[in-house]
């Protein structure tokens, strides 16, 4: 997925396990910001987990009716829970195609940074310890810290507060 994307009109996502502690991942992103706007995470790698992920995402970024959500072919995206759920909010579902990573490239990167940056430097002690450092890293560094050269050198929260002010 490229282009000029507005706010809330196309979130790309995924899932990653994290190590040693078995904590599956789940992240949205936006792709007009890179912001990560909402995550979850879970012991197992459910339908579930990808509902919950979906319905907080709604929940608090209130999109407008005809959002886009971009997702690989994994077995949770491919449900019928999910198909369903979409329907419900309004969201079109979009697919990589398959065996295509780029499709995906921009919550692939993501999570690359997130492993490259933070999960390969950290011994997790447990699933909660898990939970907390990557709410570190989103919300006290990625989000507002990490500047993105495709972002002209602003970090996500940058982008998301030029919006508001724009409004």
């Amino acid at each position: 997925m490229s282009g000029n994307f507005l706010k809330n009109s196309c979130f790309t996502r995924d899932t990653i396990c994290i190590f040693p502690v078995l904590t599956h991942f789940a992240s949205v992103l936006d792709l007009h910001s890179k912001k990560v706007v909402e995550y979850s995470f879970s012991r197992y790698m459910t339908t579930e987990l990808v509902l919950q992920t979906l319905h907080n995402t709604v929940s608090t970024q209130k999109p407008a009716p005809g959002l886009i959500i971009h997702t690989d072919l994994g077995t949770q995206y491919t449900s019928e829970a999910f198909a369903k759920r979409c329907q419900t909010y309004g969201i079109t579902q979009s697919f990589s195609r398959k065996g295509c990573l780029y499709d995906n490239a921009c919550i692939e990167s993501f999570h690359a940074i997130l492993k490259k940056e933070e999960v390969h430097h950290v011994a997790y002690l447990d699933y909660a310890s898990a939970k907390l450092v990557m709410f570190q890293y989103i919300e006290g560094w990625y989000n507002l810290r990490r500047i993105h050269s495709q972002l002209d050198y602003q970090t996500p929260q940058e982008v998301e507060d030029r919006i508001k002010l724009s409004a």
